[in-house]
C-alpha cells in the first residue's frame, strides 16, 4: 500500500530524466499516484517528457503542452483536466518550472540586468505558481497540497544565480502568502516549497558556475556530499502525502544541511 494510494495530480517540470520533477514523479509513482504531465510546447520537449514518463513505467500518459507564462494555455490545460474522466478532480500539483535568460546567470551580470529580463524570470519562476493555483482550487473540492521547487540562491547570494535568485525568494514568499490563504475559508489546500541543492538539470546548465556550486556545497554541507534527485523525490511524497497535513507555508531544505553552515 502506497503512501498516495488514490491521489491524483498534475506535473509542471519535467524536461528529461535528469530533471528534479522527474524524480519527484517516479517517487510519486511508486507510492501510488496517478499523475497527469505537461510540456513547454517548443523543440522536441513533447518527445522528451514522453520519453521520461514511459521509462517510469507510464504507458500512453496525460501529456499536454503548456506554455505557463500564457494564461490562456494555463486555462486551456485546467479546462482538460476538470473535463477529463481520469482527472475531473485534483490531490496535488508539482510546480517545477523556472526561466531566467542565462545571459545574465553569470557573475558579475546581475546589475545590468534589463527589465525585460528581470520581470520574465519572475513571471516564468514565481507568477506562475499564483496562476496555477488559482486554476487548481476549483479542482481540489476535498483540499489538497501544492509544491515548488526553490533553491538557497533565493535566501542567500550565490554568485552567477543573480535574478534567479530574486524570483526564487518571490516564489517563496508567494509559497507563504498561497498558504495562509488557501488553508482558510474551508479550502484545506497546503503550498509548501523544497530548497534542494545545485543539480545539473537541463535548466541548471545554464547556470553559470553550477559544477562549482556543487562542488562547493559537497565541501561545506553537514553530511559531505550534494543530495540526490531521489532524496528530493522522497521529500515530495511527505509534503503531498497526509503525513505532512500540518504543514504548509514551509521551504523544506533538502541540502544536506549546506543551508545551516555559515562558514
Amino acid at each position: 500500500m502506497g503512501l498516495l494510494d488514490g491521489k491524483k495530480g498534475v506535473i509542471f517540470g519535467i524536461a528529461n530524466d535528469r530533471s528534479y520533477a522527474y524524480f519527484i514523479t517516479q517517487a510519486l509513482l511508486r507510492e501510488g499516484a496517478e499523475c497527469a504531465y505537461t510540456y513547454m510546447p517548443m523543440g522536441k520537449m513533447e518527445h522528451r517528457v514522453r520519453k521520461a514518463v514511459e521509462g517510469l513505467g507510464v504507458s500512453d500518459p496525460w501529456l499536454e503542452p503548456c506554455d505557463a507564462s500564457s494564461d490562456e494555455s494555463l486555462d486551456e490545460v485546467f479546462d482538460k483536466l476538470k473535463n477529463s474522466e481520469q482527472f475531473g478532480e485534483l490531490d496535488f500539483i508539482v510546480h517545477s518550472i523556472a526561466f531566467a535568460d542565462k545571459d545574465y546567470l553569470k557573475p558579475d551580470m546581475f546589475h545590468k540586468t534589463p527589465r525585460q529580463v528581470f520581470t520574465q524570470a519572475m513571471d516564468v519562476s514565481a507568477y506562475t505558481l499564483l496562476g496555477m493555483s488559482q486554476r487548481a482550487l476549483p479542482l481540489m473540492p476535498n483540499g489538497g497540497s501544492i509544491m515548488n521547487m526553490s533553491y538557497y540562491g533565493g535566501e542567500k547570494v550565490i554568485p552567477g544565480y543573480n535574478v534567479m535568485g530574486v524570483a526564487k525568494a518571490c516564489l517563496e514568499h508567494t509559497t507563504r502568502y498561497l498558504a495562509y490563504e488557501l488553508g482558510d475559508q474551508g479550502r484545506n489546500v497546503r503550498v509548501n516549497s523544497i530548497s534542494a541543492g545545485p543539480f545539473k538539470t537541463l535548466a541548471g546548465a545554464g547556470v553559470g558556475g553550477m559544477d562549482e556550486m556543487i562542488a562547493h556545497q559537497e565541501r561545506k554541507s553537514s553530511l559531505k556530499r550534494a543530495n540526490t534527485g531521489e532524496e528530493v523525490g522522497n521529500t515530495a511524497v511527505y509534503l503531498l502525502s497526509d503525513m505532512s497535513s500540518g504543514v504548509t507555508g514551509e521551504t523544506v531544505h533538502v541540502d544536506c544541511g549546506f543551508s545551516i553552515v555559515g562558514l
